[in-house]
């Protein structure tokens, strides 16, 4: 079940980030300044080269692609080197080293590191053996703070956009509200806002957690459960989908949850298709997926991959908070790049 972490450090130079919790306004404010900072090294128009010399160790002990790409070329792209393993098959923790083992030794090669593991508390474990800071990359069902924050940044771009702010908003979240430990971490950090109203649908036995619920509840929001996408849907700025973790479930509760988790036909019967669209990725295409349909991709909200583009350059501002680099430095080790990584379809 989801852990309080509220008697975390607050993140900053030398620390861990393991959970949300270890931000406030001010504090995350900052390190969307930060990730402002970093657009143009992110979008490859200038090239930086303040972490010259560190080393990230990028350790994977379950299945991503997009998440290790994005910190690794967040790293690199600061002018920083990566050494990376994947899985438990190519690790030590195969022939029975403890996790603070494994840590203690991984941390003596490595400057940052980075860790995602399929047991919730297990990062955090992974930190209290480190002897550099470790960002958590995804812990089980737990928490998985870098994708709240690169969401909440992409949710504060997209309504600013419009016009709008993120305070008063209306949020719906739809899908695997249970296991997808995305909404968790998206929730507890969005109850950093003014006066949300949540709006939630999911399928049977995959409700949020109460623990969440009460959290949003208690930093005076509100949570209101929908009895379909079209409710939760109707009225709100913005929709948040998510994937079934199949990963996390028995055969037998997957094959009862088939169909469209949301597209263009329930958008346009809630009076809703200019809403803004998110999604955390990877998002499963397949016949009777349940997740989000392909054919919303051509309406004006659709943020997914605003998402991915903007995680690197939250990534990016994670590690140059943890190493303690500042904005001056960074800004006196930009330099143009020489080359171009321009596609010309028409050469």
């Amino acid at each position: 079940m989801p852990h309080d972490h509220s008697h975390l450090p607050a993140f900053g130079p030398g620390r861990h980030l393991l959970s949300v919790q270890q931000f406030d306004r001010s504090s995350l404010d900052q390190l969307f300044s930060l990730a402002d900072l970093v657009t143009p090294i992110a979008e490859r128009q200038s090239v930086c080269t303040v972490l010259d010399g560190a080393v990230l160790g990028s350790l994977f002990f379950e299945p991503s692609t997009r998440t290790r790409l994005s910190f690794e070329s967040a790293f690199l792209r600061l002018g920083g080197e990566v050494t990376t393993t994947t899985g438990f098959t190519f690790s030590s923790m195969a022939k029975g080293e403890s996790i603070e083992d494994t840590s203690r030794v991984v941390s003596g090669y490595s400057d940052v590191l980075v860790v995602r593991h399929p047991d919730e508390g297990s990062v955090a474990q992974f930190a209290s053996a480190s002897t550099v800071p470790v960002l958590n990359a995804g812990d089980g069902a737990g928490e998985h703070p870098s994708q709240a924050l690169l969401d909440v940044y992409t949710l504060t771009r997209e309504l600013g956009a419009r016009g709008e702010v993120i305070d008063q908003s209306t949020i719906a979240v739809v899908g695997d509200l249970r296991y997808g430990r995305t909404v968790h971490s998206l929730m507890k950090l969005l109850a950093l806002a003014e006066g949300l109203s949540f709006q939630l649908f999911s399928p049977d036995g995959l409700e949020l957690p109460d623990e969440i619920a009460d959290f949003v509840r208690a930093r005076g929001h509100r949570v209101r459960f929908c009895d379909s996408v079209v409710e939760a849907v109707t009225g709100a700025e913005v929709v948040y989908a998510t994937r079934v973790q199949r990963e996390r479930m028995t055969e037998e509760a997957h094959a009862g949850v088939r169909g469209s988790l949301l597209n263009r036909a329930m958008l346009e019967e809630a009076g809703n298709t200019g809403i803004i669209i998110m999604h955390p990725l990877p998002r499963d295409s397949r016949h009777d997926s349940y997740d989000l349909s392909g054919d919303v991709d051509d309406l004006p909200g659709l943020a997914i991959f605003h998402q991915t583009d903007n995680g690197l350059k939250v990534r990016m501002a994670l590690f140059l908070t943890a190493l303690g680099c500042s904005a001056d430095s960074v800004r006196a080790t930009l330099k143009q790049r020489p080359w171009s990584a321009r596609l010309d379809w028409d050469a």
